[in-house]
């Protein structure tokens, strides 16, 4: 008797209380709010079994309720999205956890899918994220911009806001800008947020080092398909503008 397919639940943490947009997972994007995109985004992917969005706050859960969504109410006091969405997995039946940022309205279907291909394709693999290869020099001394530099086999050697890899003599060339959407396996998952916060981790402000510090493996996908997340009222206009623009063409 074959296995039955481990099924894929995307999870998104939306916060309430983000410090320089309060309320943002409810802030109007041409007249939906903006985890609306997010959520459909999800929907929209080949591989999602399940779409959960993961909140500490009852506007945002009726919100998502009110236009069709799954909501899970998850603790005021998680420290981190990656708390919130372990949170939110433990009573799931699916064993492959996609975490898609509450605030990457813009996150395209294909990317969710690319992300949970190795864990589909291959049981050793305990999570997966995505990366676009990049050439723009102004924006790889960018510390907002998140780079990653990676082994033979496409595992994450090392992430860092500092411009990865130095380029000695040129000053920079190309490298792999890495977009804030992760997946795991569920048990995977639930070993990682009972771990403490790493020095990397702390040094860096970046969660993911926490993997790579207790000698996890991250394997890193190459898309095609870059994202810009939301996280001040003008990134909030920058992303309605491209919205409004791609539903006019």
């Amino acid at each position: 008797m074959s296995a039955s397919p481990p099924g894929v639940a995307v999870i998104i943490p939306a916060r309430y209380g983000a410090s320089r947009l309060p309320g943002k997972p409810l802030a109007q994007i041409d007249g939906r709010p903006m985890i609306w995109y997010v959520w459909e985004n999800a929907r929209e992917s080949r591989c999602a079994t399940r779409v959960i969005v993961a909140t500490d706050d009852e506007r945002i859960a009726g919100a998502v309720r009110g236009f069709g969504g799954e909501a899970i109410m998850t603790s005021a006091g998680c420290a981190s999205g990656t708390d919130r969405v372990a949170e939110a997995a433990r009573g799931l039946a699916e064993q492959i956890v996609i975490n898609l940022q509450g605030d990457e309205p813009m996150m395209d279907p294909s990317v969710i899918d690319a992300v949970a291909g190795p864990l589909l394709a291959d049981p050793a693999v305990p999570m997966a994220t995505a990366a676009v290869l990049r050439e723009d020099p102004k924006e790889f001394f960018l510390p907002s911009v998140v780079k990653v530099v990676v082994d033979d086999r496409g595992d994450a050697l090392y992430f860092s806001r500092a411009p990865i890899p130095h380029y000695r003599d040129a000053g920079s060339g190309r490298y792999r800008k890495h977009l804030g959407i992760y997946g795991y396996r569920r048990d995977f998952l639930l070993r990682l947020s009972g771990l403490p916060q790493s020095a990397l981790e702390e040094a860096e402000r970046l969660e993911q080092l926490r993997v790579l510090q207790s000698g996890g493996k991250i394997r890193v996908v190459d898309v095609a398909f870059d994202s810009v997340g939301v996280d001040t009222p003008e990134d909030l206009r920058a992303v309605e503008q491209r919205i409004c623009a791609r539903k006019r063409r």
